[in-house]
């Protein structure tokens, strides 16, 4: 899937504008998804694109807005090079899949082609045939992820 790579603290500020908080809606929120550090994300997304940053990604203030808004504009996963901590726990919560490899980051180019396996950690660069493995995800968080979440993963663990 087509990369979009950005730099490092990518805030959740350019992530999903504060202008644009008074709404919970999925898709209104990824409609302005990236708006101000790159315009015309939003409507040049497609389903299965990925998203590569580099380090800090999603630091700022903890609103679950940012997270949300990348999955309901259709990213498939965010490499970084790390996360901030509260981005990386409302990202799982929400079922957004997200991986830490700082070669990735660095060596993946936008427009690059990438696939990943979360289950193993593994990032393929399909354009330029690089590989690269990240920290796989253990198995009660790739459950989370595809459970559709937090809620929806304790609600099935109840019934």
């Amino acid at each position: 899937m087509k990369t979009y790579k950005y730099g490092n603290d990518v805030d959740t500020d350019v992530i999903i504008p504060a202008r644009y908080l008074n709404t919970s809606d999925p898709a209104e929120l990824a409609a302005h998804c990236m708006e101000d550090i790159d315009p015309g994300f939003a409507k040049s997304v497609k389903p299965g694109d990925m998203i590569v940053a580099g380090r800090n990604f999603g630091c700022g203030s903890s609103r679950e807005h940012a997270p949300l808004a990348i999955k309901a504009s259709g990213v498939a996963c965010v490499i970084a090079e790390n996360f901030a901590r509260i981005f990386y726990r409302n990202a799982i919560n929400i079922a957004l899949p997200i991986l830490e490899c700082p070669e990735a980051a660095r060596q993946i180019n936008p427009g690059d082609d990438v696939a990943v396996d979360l289950e193993k950690g593994e990032i393929d660069d399909l354009t330029t045939g690089r590989k690269f493995l990240a920290e796989p995800f253990p198995p009660f968080m790739v459950e989370l992820v595809a459970a559709g979440g937090l809620a929806a993963y304790l609600k099935g663990k109840r019934e």
